[in-house]
Order: C-alpha cells, then structure tokens, then sequence
C-alpha cells in the first residue's frame, strides 16, 4: 500500500506507484490517498494518471496538524484492517505519512519509508517536517533512503545497515518523465507566456513556516532585484498562505518585472525551472529537481536536509535577510565562473530509477526475488 496526501509526496510517490504497478502480477498494488491538500493532490493524480484505491478525504478549510494527524490515524485504522497489506509505503516528511506509519504499527504491519534520512540539526527547522521525518524514521522496518549520506544518518541513529537501502530520491525519477511528457505531448504552460526569452528568469518560491516573518524582507529583497540591470524576470508562483500572499502582493504588485501568479501545477513547475537561468527558494523538492537540469538553485534558508547538494556545488545556502538574498542573486546573475561551476555540477540525487530499486527490493524481501546489486539485502519481513 502507498500512502500519500499531499501535492509534494504524491509527486515523489508516483514513479513508485507506476513501479508498483509495473511488477503485477508479483505485486497487488494498493494506492490510498488522505487528501491532506484535496486539489494540489487530485491535479498531481491526474497528471500521472493514478486512480486512488481509497480516498479518505480528510481535508478540511481550518485543519491543525493536529486535525490532520487524528483524521488520518483514524481512517488508515479501518483501511489497514480491510486490507491488511504486507507493507504501507510512506514518503519523506509530511503529517499524513508519519501518521500512516503510526498507523500501520498499530497493526504491526511493516512500514516501508521513502526518502529516509534526511536531517537537519533541529527538530525545528523546517517545522514540522524535521519532527515528522525522524518520528516515521523511528517506526519504519524498510528504510529507502536517497543517498549515502542519508544512509549515514540513519546508521547513527541506529538503524541497522541491513534495513537500509541507498537508492537515489524518486523525485528525480518524476521529474525527469514529467519534463520529457511536456516536451513530448507540448503540455500548454500558460505561465511563461509572453516571457522575454533575451532576458534571465529568476524562478521564485517561498512559504515555509519558519520564513513567514521574513515574507516581507523577501518581498524586498525581489524588488530590489528586479531593477537590476542585468533585466532580469521574476516568476514567482505565490502560496495563498494569509502569512504569505497578502504580504508579497503589497510590495510586489505592479511591478513590470515581476509576475506573480497562482501556484502552479506540477508539469508548469516543471517547465518553470527548466525556462529559468537559475532558482531562488525555500522549497525542499526544489533543491533536488532543478539540478538535474542544470539550474543552480540559491537556498533562502539557514540549513538544510540536503547537504550532498552543497557539497556537490549545486546549492548555495543565503538565508531569508534581505541584504544577503540580493547579494547572492547579483553575484549568480554576474560571475559567470561561479554560475558555470553550479549549473555543470553533478546532480547527487539520482538517476531516475529509484522506483525500481524501491520495488525490486521489497520483491526480494516479500517474494524471494534477486536482491538488487545497488544495495544490502533488507530485512525479513516481520
């Protein structure tokens, strides 16, 4: 069973569904969907052509994390007990999948974790999400983890090596079908139309909780930008966040320069990135995806989960202060040395085939199949 709930782990659970669905008949897949963002979610389903076997529907206008944790703990109770699948796959660091896991070690059935591994230094940052990671690493019998790195983290907590899988991030696996499918089927991108092709795209994103006090410094720090003369566009789709949209529409608004727009769906993200000289952002997946197009990205936080990006050259930590995020754009925008060194580094996230070593390492845990040459053997199933 794979378990998603929300726009960006549904992204990264896709390619494993189809993997899933690529081994019938040795697997029975079963796809449940909690609805933790209902259209983000259903637009990212439809794009990957993934019909839910249960939808549990929990979203509501207000909800807590509190409200999406109890939602979900209790609907997973009765789809475990009706279905009783030999693993629930969850990924990475969202609510819905450390309360899936929960759930399914209540009914002691084993949980598979997709994109284990990752941390920061505080369980704070980013909020929830670190918390939330490291919960689920806690109750998870297979662990997929993205990277040597990962795998590191993993062992220092303890985890046995023989439950740990290096297999790449299945992000980059969805990225790269998403962004051949637009070129392929000439999927519309209706957000870069009019775009001056002559001029640099700065592609802008921003909404994470422990940047909410600093929306408005990066509001700023955009308009300053935007006069630079180097001309260059800002693209920034806005999170409807009340701490964020408001916010940047005051200071951004009218702008010549800058297009603020609506959140885009998935395959628009893609194009987006894949149009842009370079990324600006607090996203996580973000971090992964454009380098495997060659597209630096300027990280607007203080740390991240990602460090082999920073090591490889991909990334570059600047913080959410003003003055820095302006500096750090002038610079990218004009050395070329320093631009060159970022957009040619090695992407250390993976192939695009991290969904098939998921499921070919669950086959050979829960079927006797080969054990994969990329990693150790798993586990026996408990």
């Amino acid at each position: 069973m794979a378990v998603m709930g929300t726009r960006p782990d549904t992204i990264k659970m896709a390619p494993v569904v189809h993997a899933l669905l690529a081994a019938q008949p040795d697997v029975e897949p079963i796809v449940c969907v909690t609805a933790q963002h209902r259209e983000m979610l259903d637009e990212v389903l439809r794009l990957f052509e993934i019909t839910p076997d249960v939808d549990l529907d929990i979203m509501t206008k207000t909800q807590s994390l509190t409200d999406i944790t109890t939602r979900v703990l209790i609907g997973m109770e009765r789809v475990l007990v009706e279905r009783r699948p030999d693993v629930v796959l969850v990924h990475g660091d969202t609510t819905t999948s450390t309360a899936a896991a929960l759930a399914a070690f209540y009914q002691k059935i084993p949980v598979g974790h997709v994109e284990a591994g990752l941390r920061t230094s505080s369980i704070a940052e980013p909020y929830p999400e670190e918390a939330n990671r490291r919960l689920t690493g806690v109750l998870t019998s297979f662990h997929f983890a993205p990277t040597s790195r990962a795998k590191s983290n993993l062992l220092a907590e303890r985890t046995q090596h023989a439950h740990i899988a290096v297999t790449g991030n299945t992000v980059i696996d969805a990225f790269l079908a998403t962004e051949r499918r637009i070129r392929e089927r000439g999927i519309a991108t209706p957000s870069l139309d009019g775009l001056d092709h002559g001029r640099p795209l700065i592609f802008v994103t921003a909404h994470r909780r422990e940047n909410h006090d600093q929306i408005g410094e990066i509001a700023r720090a955009i308009a300053t930008i935007a006069a630079f003369p180097e001309r260059p566009q800002i693209l920034w789709p806005v999170h409807p966040s009340p701490q964020v949209a408001p916010v940047v529409h005051a200071v951004l608004d009218g702008n010549p320069h800058v297009r603020l727009v609506d959140p885009l769906n998935y395959a628009e993200t893609v194009a987006a990135v894949a149009a842009s000289h370079f990324v600006l952002t607090d996203s996580g997946g973000l971090q992964e995806e454009a380098p495997t197009l060659g597209k630096p990205v300027l990280v607007m936080r203080r740390e991240t989960e990602r460090p082999e990006g920073l090591e490889a050259g991909t990334l570059r930590l600047v913080g959410a202060e003003y003055v820095d995020i302006v500096s750090e754009t002038h610079r990218l925008l004009t050395d070329g040395a320093l631009y060159a060194r970022m957009a040619r580094a090695s992407n250390p996230y993976g192939d695009g085939h991290a969904s098939e070593r998921i499921v070919a390492g669950l086959l050979a845990v829960l079927r006797g199949g080969p054990v994969p040459s990329e990693f150790a053997p798993l586990p026996a199933a408990v």
